[in-house]
């Protein structure tokens, strides 16, 4: 299997060699930027498997890179892993609402880096977990094989990881899911590490359903459900 080919967009030094270290060890190729601008360039000249992208940048801020990101079909199904300081839940939400597939908020541990991008790409680049016939649910009708989902004959566009969790709760439809289990088995964590992720997926989610949305139920201090 050739490396994945990892893009580090980190303006702080010691943060940059320490990402670039760990993610070497675990067998990716790394590059570095360190302005916003000069890494958009760079993606558009040669596509990573994979971004690792700081909010705050100089030339342009991680959120405004997302946002012409996923914007341009060439580069729209990039996966993405936001860095986030303490203090910026806002920013972490809007990034996640623009497509962002996750979110570590610093100071980070470096071998959790390395496991939530190998989960990343893991879920990205996986063979579907059970089989390809086509589910539906009302106007709901998800094809895997083509990997398109129709709502009312309409064709809704979504990023992988809505896809993966529509997916999901297609399967699974009539019966709860908790925060927990969503998190395990369409982000591939290991346990819960911050449920809000499930949170601002399902919300994002619900409003491209348009009409169909309120099939997505919420069970309060548990979880989600797929009414029939």
């Amino acid at each position: 299997m050739p490396e994945k080919r990892i893009l580090v967009v980190e303006d702080e030094p010691d943060i940059a060699e320490v990402l670039e270290f760990n993610l070497e060890k675990a067998g990716f190729g790394v590059e570095i930027e360190r302005r916003g601008d000069a890494a958009l360039e760079s993606i558009r000249r040669h596509s990573p498997d994979l971004i690792v992208l700081d909010l705050m940048l100089p030339g342009l801020d991680g959120l405004e890179v997302t946002r012409l990101l996923k914007r341009d079909p060439a580069t729209a199904r990039i996966p993405l892993v936001m860095l986030t300081a303490k203090g910026e839940e806002v920013d972490r939400i809007v990034g996640l609402e623009l497509g962002a597939d996750d979110y570590i908020p610093k100071p980070f541990s470096p071998r959790e880096v390395v496991l939530r991008i190998k989960a990343v790409l893991r879920r990205r680049g996986g063979a579907p977990a059970e089989g390809d016939e086509s589910l539906e649910s009302g106007g709901i009708r998800l094809d895997p094989s083509a990997h398109k989902v129709a709502v009312r004959g309409a064709e809704v566009p979504l990023t992988a990881t809505e896809f993966r969790l529509l997916r999901v709760l297609l399967e699974r439809q009539g019966r709860v899911q908790t925060r927990s289990r969503l998190l395990t088995d369409v982000w591939g964590y290991a346990e819960d590490v911050d449920s809000r992720t499930v949170d601002t997926h399902v919300r994002r989610l619900r409003r491209k359903l348009g009409p169909e949305a309120d099939r997505i139920e919420t069970v309060i201090g548990v979880g989600y459900r797929l009414r029939g």
